[in-house]
C-alpha cells in the first residue's frame, strides 16, 4: 500500500520526462518531483527494514551527520526562507554506522518542527553537528513559543502534539518526532528535548560512534 502509489509516481514522472519536446519548466518540475518522490520510496524501504529488524539496525554504514544535517538544511531551505526563518549553526564531521536515509530523516524531521513552530519575526534554527567520547551529536536548537517542561513527554508520542496553537493543519499529523525516536533508538542512541529560555527548543540527537 506505501511501495505502489511511489511507484505509480514515478513511471508517469519518468514517462514525461522522457518527452524532449516538454516546456523546460515542467521538465525541471518533473526532475523536482522525481527527486523528491525517490527520497520518498528510500524512507519508506527505511522503515520497513527497521520494522522488519526488530527495530535495529542490522546493516550499517559509515554516515557523517554533519552531511546528514546539510542535506536537511538543503530541504528546508525554502520553506524557511518564506517563513523569515534564518537557518545557522556549525556543523563539524561527526561520524557514526548506520542507516544514511533514517538518519536524514530524523534531521529533517527536527528541522522541519524548528521551522514551521517558530515566531513569527527575527526567528532562527541553529542546526549544529559536534562528537564526544564515543559519541557524535546532532542539536537543532530553534526560537518559538515557550513550551512549557511538562508537556515535552507529548512531542513524542505517536498522533499527540501540543496546544492547539502550536499544531496547525497544515502541519502534518504528529508522527515526525515518534519516528525520529524510534530511528534514534534504532541505532542505539537517544533524543532529548528541553525548553529553550525565551521559548522554542533545544533538541539533541546523541549516537554512538
Amino acid at each position: 500500500e506505501l511501495r505502489t502509489p511511489l511507484a505509480i509516481n514515478r513511471t508517469l514522472l519518468e514517462v514525461h520526462l522522457s518527452d524532449p519536446g516538454g516546456p523546460v519548466e515542467l521538465q525541471q518540475l518533473g526532475k523536482t518531483l522525481l527527486a523528491t518522490n525517490e527520497r520518498s520510496e528510500q524512507l519508506v524501504e527505511g522503515l520497513l527494514l527497521l520494522a522488519r529488524s526488530d527495530n535495529q539496525i542490522v546493516e550499517r554504514k559509515p554516515v557523517d551527520l554533519a552531511e546528514v544535517a546539510e542535506r536537511a538544511v538543503d530541504q528546508v531551505h525554502g520553506e524557511a526562507e518564506g517563513k523569515g526563518v534564518e537557518i545557522r549553526g556549525v556543523r563539524a564531521p561527526a561520524v557514526v554506522q548506520g542507516n544514511g536515509v533514517l538518519l536524514e530523516r530524523i534531521a529533517l524531521n527536527l528541522l522541519q518542527n524548528a521551522v514551521r513552530y517558530n515566531v513569527a519575526e527575527g526567528g532562527w534554527v541553529e542546526v549544529r553537528t559536534e562528537t564526544g567520547p564515543g559519541q557524535a551529536v546532532l542539536v537543532v536548537s530553534n526560537t518559538g513559543p515557550v513550551v512549557p517542561a511538562y508537556e515535552i513527554d507529548n512531542l513524542f508520542e505517536p498522533f499527540r502534539r501540543l496546544r492547539q496553537e502550536r499544531t496547525g493543519s497544515d502541519k502534518g499529523v504528529g508522527l515526525g518526532l515518534s519516528i525520529a525516536r524510534s530511528v534514534a533508538r534504532a541505532h542505539g542512541g537517544r533524543i532529548i528535548a528541553e525548553p529553550r529560555e525565551g521559548g522554542g527548543l533545544v533538541m539533541r540527537v546523541t549516537l554512538p560512534t
